[in-house]
């Protein structure tokens, strides 16, 4: 059976865990692991603007052998003429996995279930999973453990990110707290699921809607761009209402002395993040971003093995 990677939860624990070992070797063997060699190719698909996506995706494929063909949504039939489903038929026959930077979550489910090769979520409106296997990667790599571990995450709670840290983090056994305003909360389906898998890895999930009580003695800091693409228009209005989460040096000092700051980057310096944290000794973003590519590379070997 195909595995895919649409959403955090599609891993167990012990799957998520395998995956960040995998890229802690690629990190220090860049090119140990070529299953792509031949080349195949592996088709990379962008109906949104990238830099970190398109980057780490198109240098992974090619160091694990292979060679990346990036589609963007203006030159295919894809989201015009065609279906996700017959896109993924097509592909299929000549590519070893898709890779898809979307909009819709159903688009991605739809592809993943018309296909037999792996398809990843490189980041939709409702996910954003490869990003947080590089966080908790990051993460990993400076605490040296992630179970038992507090993280909070601040800002737009209906954001991508944000439910896939409650979906991950729940996996991998944190303590995922985010606030947020009520009205900018988590889908309820996504706290469920997540609430469901915490129970299971002895992590927990709590929503709060204070950003000072949510950060206290917190491990590690997380927000985003309070204005995601497709969103500019409503960025007055964000601002205003968002502005009490963000994170500053006063916030900082809320959480543990060592707290770790992430940002998946693009950030929008001074709304959601003041420059003194993200350039700040707390801050470990460049590191984040560069685990874009392990994470990656380590998540398509894995993929290709289920195969």
């Amino acid at each position: 059976m195909t595995r895919h990677f649409l959403r955090d939860d599609d891993l167990t624990q012990a799957e998520q865990t395998s995956i960040l070992d995998l890229a802690v070797q690629l990190k220090a063997d860049r090119f140990a692991a070529k299953p792509l060699a031949g080349p195949q190719t592996v088709a990379v698909i962008f109906d949104k603007s990238s830099t970190r996506t398109r980057v780490s995706f198109a240098v992974g494929i090619a160091d694990l052998g292979g060679v990346p063909l990036i589609i963007s949504i203006e030159s295919s039939q894809l989201g015009g003429k065609e279906t996700p489903a017959d896109t993924a038929r097509v592909l299929e026959r000549q590519v070893a996995a898709i890779v898809w930077r979307t909009f819709a979550q159903a688009g991605l489910e739809e592809m993943a279930a018309g296909t037999t090769v792996p398809v990843v979520n490189a980041l939709s409106d409702d996910f954003h999973p490869c990003q947080l296997l590089a966080d908790l990667l990051t993460i990993r790599e400076h605490r040296g453990t992630l179970a038992g571990l507090t993280v909070t995450f601040l800002g737009d709670g209906a954001s991508n990110m944000a439910q896939s840290y409650l979906l991950a983090g729940a996996t991998a056994g944190m303590h995922v707290r985010v606030a947020s305003p009520a009205h900018y909360a988590p889908m309820d389906s996504v706290v469920q699921s997540a609430r469901e898998v915490a129970s299971r890895t002895g992590g927990s999930i709590r929503l709060y809607t204070d950003a000072q009580e949510a950060v206290a003695d917190a491990d590690v800091v997380v927000t985003d761009t309070w204005v995601s693409m497709g969103k500019e228009i409503e960025k007055a209005e964000r601002v205003s209402i968002l502005g009490n989460y963000r994170v500053d040096a006063r916030l900082m000092g809320l959480a543990k002395a060592d707290a770790l700051f992430l940002h998946c980057l693009p950030a929008d310096r001074g709304f959601e993040v003041t420059a003194e944290v993200i350039d700040g000794p707390q801050s470990v973003i460049w590191d984040e971003a560069e685990n874009r590519l392990h994470a990656q590379k380590a998540l398509l070997v894995w993929l290709l093995q289920q195969q």
